[in-house]
């Protein structure tokens, strides 16, 4: 896909009522880049890395293999019982449900700030899915970009007492090995040479 055609996909999804956090994470960029292709200043575009998976987002065996690697990273590095895989909003909840179920764990949702109408206020869990609140737990998420989303999740996870054991995700464009003194196990890492 090229710039042009990820403006044309960003005011889409502007035009559906998405808000540039929102958009951000459907196109799979960070924020910034989201919001230089929504407004298109004669500032130069920032440093960022587009990432496509949607030919594993739209076949669940795919997802269920991605899924099992991802719990294969994480068990690999725990020798301790996991009572809840954590979500994160939107396209983390898939891929945590698939390993929540391979664990034999519950599954809780996390909604970040950045999906909120207020982005001043933290993110916060659902409650129509398992409480957090002093268990066990791993995260899990599709794309990690800046980080920024991640470590709010770490820190909501421990302000509400529960202890977060490890991260997993299919792709970090960061290079991170720990957010939050949290492990992050990625199947794939990207760095930029310059």
């Amino acid at each position: 896909m090229n710039i042009d055609e990820l403006v044309k996909k960003a005011m889409e999804l502007r035009n559906k009522g998405l808000r540039s956090g929102e958009i951000a994470d459907e196109l799979n960029v960070s924020s910034e880049t989201a919001t230089w292709l929504l407004t298109r200043p004669t500032k130069e575009a920032p440093k960022d890395i587009f990432v496509d998976w949607s030919k594993i987002g739209l076949s669940s065996q795919r997802m269920r293999y991605i899924a099992s690697a991802l719990t294969d990273m994480v068990l690999e590095s725990l020798d301790e019982d996991i009572d809840v895989v954590v979500g994160v909003a939107l396209s983390g909840i898939p891929f945590a449900s698939l390993v929540a179920d391979e664990l034999g764990a519950e599954l809780a949702v996390f909604l970040p700030s950045k999906h909120r109408a207020k982005q001043d206020v933290k993110g916060t869990f659902s409650h129509n899915f398992a409480q957090v609140e002093g268990r066990k737990c791993i995260i899990i998420d599709d794309v990690i970009t800046t980080g920024a989303t991640m470590q709010e999740t770490v820190e909501v996870l421990e302000e509400l007492g529960a202890e977060p054991l490890a991260i997993s995700v299919m792709i970090d464009k960061k290079g991170l090995e720990s957010v939050a003194g949290v492990p992050l196990h990625s199947l794939i890492k990207m760095g930029r040479v310059e």
